[in-house]
């Protein structure tokens, strides 16, 4: 049996494991979070090195990207090269394929995207498959990273304003400790509410509410008006409290295993041991065959309240 773990900065109540058959290959999927707490994860990841097939770093990016430009958070290097011997991923590489493939889905499967869509990304510099598909399909995009990771109330709104913005910006940024760009532990389970007043107007115009879940939860509003909900990394509970705001669906990015869609660093990891080659050496391409085998496709839940 293969075993794929994440190590996440993220709430240990989120924690679950699960074994599934893919491919003919027996899987235990499992992911610990560390409540914040950077050490034990650098701990956690030297004792998993070697005893694993495949890592996934949850609750930190290593890399993001804006046009063909990549950039590296300080925090997530140090994780990542705390990892000698096993294949260690933090789902970038699934952001630019099947997350990209997600929008493309719902255009030829739903009506749910047209032209001048308005669709909010809470953060598209880790998620830029996703914002350069939606700017594709001539949707209205608001890209909110300055505004929910910096707390600067200005909407960008084009993807040359935003590599424009991150050339300027993430070289320094990203010297920051993770956690003053994004919630990890407890965070996650509490909302920004000095954010949320302020800038809850870019959740009320959207139609579409897209990217990373922990982002749009920490600044969701308490009313929704039936704006749809994209992103992954779901449980039961996250999925009830989405339909007691007004959200009208949630499409999560990533296949479910008992209920529960895992992060796109799990589901890299997998499809990594799946395929038995260093990370560097695989292909966009490579992932996006993998996927078609596997037949991950977008979940759809209908929210009836």
């Amino acid at each position: 049996m293969k075993r794929v773990v994440s190590v996440s900065l993220g709430s240990s109540r989120r924690d679950h494991q699960v074994q599934v058959e893919l491919l003919g290959e027996q899987f235990e999927i499992s992911r610990l979070g560390m409540d914040g707490d950077f050490d034990l994860a650098l701990a956690k990841l030297q004792q998993l090195d070697g005893q694993v097939d495949a890592i996934g770093l949850g609750g930190i990016d290593v890399y993001v990207y804006a046009g063909n430009k990549r950039y590296a958070f300080k925090d997530g290097l140090k994780l990542m090269e705390a990892v000698k011997t096993t294949p260690v991923v933090d789902g970038s590489g699934l952001k630019n394929t099947l997350e990209r493939e997600t929008v493309t889905y719902l255009l030829q499967n739903t009506d749910y995207i047209k032209e001048g869509t308005r669709v909010l990304m809470v953060s598209a510099v880790d998620r830029f498959g996703m914002a350069e598909a939606f700017a594709k399909a001539q949707c209205d995009v608001t890209y909110g990273d300055l505004i929910f990771a910096a707390g600067i109330p200005y909407p960008i709104k084009s993807l040359q304003e935003l590599e424009e913005m991150a050339a300027k910006l993430l070289p320094e940024m990203s010297k920051l400790p993770f956690n003053m760009l994004y919630p990890t532990g407890k965070k996650q389970e509490s909302r920004d509410e000095d954010k949320t007043k302020k800038f809850d107007q870019y959740y009320r115009d959207a139609e579409i509410i897209a990217g990373d879940f922990h982002f749009i939860k920490r600044y969701l509003p308490d009313k929704l008006d039936g704006q749809i909900i994209i992103t992954n990394t779901t449980t039961a509970a996250d999925i009830d409290f989405l339909r007691q705001c007004g959200a009208s669906r949630l499409v999560t990015t990533t296949p479910v295993f008992e209920g529960r869609s895992f992060g796109t660093n799990v589901i890299e990891g997998v499809l990594v041991a799946l395929l038995g080659k260093p990370w560097a050496n695989i292909t966009p391409d490579e992932y996006l065959e993998i996927i078609e085998k596997l037949d991950f496709k977008p979940r759809i839940i209908e929210m009836v309240n």
